[in-house]
């Protein structure tokens, strides 16, 4: 069920809003007649990584790669980083 309140509503009916976003509703307010916001339960995230990214790519906001990437160091003696920042001051 979806309910719509003006400003001045939400800030008498506070509890009542809280009470039915608990209970699964979502509530838009409005402020002159223009939706301003929307309060709706939080969405639990589901338990694993796998899970939460077949989701995320399923909605096409994450693209999954091909296959695993690794990464090398490019410093490959030690005392890379302190040389380097020497040789900057």
């Amino acid at each position: 069920m979806h309910t719509v309140y003006s400003t001045y509503e939400a800030k008498a009916k506070l509890a009542e809003i809280i009470r039915r976003v608990r209970a699964g509703a979502r509530v838009t307010i409005t402020h002159r007649g223009q939706a301003v916001a929307e309060v709706r339960p939080i969405e639990t995230p589901p338990l694993s990584l796998a899970s939460r990214l077949e989701s995320l790519a399923g909605e096409g906001r994450i693209v999954q790669g091909r296959g695993r990437r690794t990464f090398r160091t490019l410093a490959r003696r030690p005392g890379s980083l302190a040389r380097f920042l020497s040789e900057r001051e």
